[in-house]
């Protein structure tokens, strides 16, 4: 199998499960080295209380041909993160590619709930969540990225740039997240472009990921009989999808060309001729746009 990433060094914040737990094992399989960051670990859970530890992750990306290495990290503590990018340094010498995925706010906002309505501390715990943790481990891991020319920064949110300035995104709280995500890609992109470095922010599609399976009660293997209750979940997406988009990416010499861009693992797959699991390519974000946000009948003919 082609290794178009042996002996490259990649940062996975975020890693635990979902698309971070995806991007890391692509980028594995691509011969990367992956370190895998989170909260959970074997002996202890983040008040996410999930099964999924970055130990389990790290084992997935080594299975899968790379090398993975499990770093529990709080990326809301500065002191963590500085020891863990001291700790690439001193091991690797090098970091290729930073992946910021940390988010964990799940279980923090409310649907269609008004600003003045909605819990302060969860919302606040939230946006710290999903944008402070960010600009953290930007701030400490982008000194040993620029070391070498060529780095990438992908920051990971839900929604593309366009669908994202026209539509309400949940709730406030929620919105503010993901757009400030977005723009911290935008603004990265003018810092690193200069300087021989990559920013841009990538937004898988509807993600079956982990949480999201147990939600509908089904398994990866039988996600279809979901569709009864929720038909346009036909359109969904494995965590390994956009793994293969962030692979794809950190493999391309010209990658420059999307430097401050707002990119989805659908608008990729026919740019880079990667599939998902099953062979299909999904492309969740014309999906919502032109049939589900328009009140059509759930049909992905076209759209995978």
């Amino acid at each position: 199998m082609p290794r178009p990433l042996e002996g490259k060094v990649a940062l996975v914040a975020g890693a635990t499960r979902g698309a971070g737990r995806g991007i890391a094992v692509e980028l594995g399989a691509a011969g990367a080295t992956v370190y895998v960051t989170g909260r959970t670990t074997r002996a202890h859970r983040s008040e996410y209380d999930r099964p999924e530890t970055i130990e389990d992750t790290a084992v997935l990306v080594t299975a899968a041909g790379g090398r993975g290495i499990a770093v529990p990290t709080d990326h809301l503590d500065p002191a963590q993160v500085r020891t863990l990018v001291d700790r690439v340094d001193a091991e690797e010498g090098r970091l290729d590619v930073l992946v910021n995925d940390i988010w964990g706010g799940d279980k923090l906002f409310e649907w269609d709930t008004p600003v003045w309505e909605h819990d302060l501390d969860n919302g606040l715990r939230l946006l710290r969540l999903a944008v402070e943790s960010h600009a953290i481990t930007s701030h400490h891991a982008l000194p040993l990225l620029l070391r070498r020319p060529g780095g990438l920064v992908v920051e990971m949110t839900d929604g593309t740039a366009e669908y994202n300035r026209d539509t309400y995104r949940v709730n406030f709280f929620y919105d503010l997240a993901k757009a400030s995500v977005l723009r911290m890609a935008f603004a990265l992109g003018h810092e690193l472009g200069p300087r021989s470095a990559t920013a841009l922010a990538l937004t898988p599609g509807w993600l079956r990921s982990e949480l999201m399976l147990d939600t509908f009660g089904v398994t990866e293997d039988t996600w279809r009989e979901a569709l009864d209750r929720v038909p346009h979940f036909a359109i969904s997406e494995t965590p390994r999808y956009v793994g293969r988009a962030v692979a794809a990416l950190a493999a391309d010499p010209d990658v420059a060309r999307f430097n401050g861009r707002s990119l989805s693992s659908g608008g990729l797959a026919p740019v880079y001729g990667f599939t998902d699991l099953d062979g299909s390519r999904p492309d969740a974000w014309r999906y919502l746009v032109e049939v589900q946000d328009a009140g059509r009948p759930a049909d992905t003919t076209g759209y995978r």
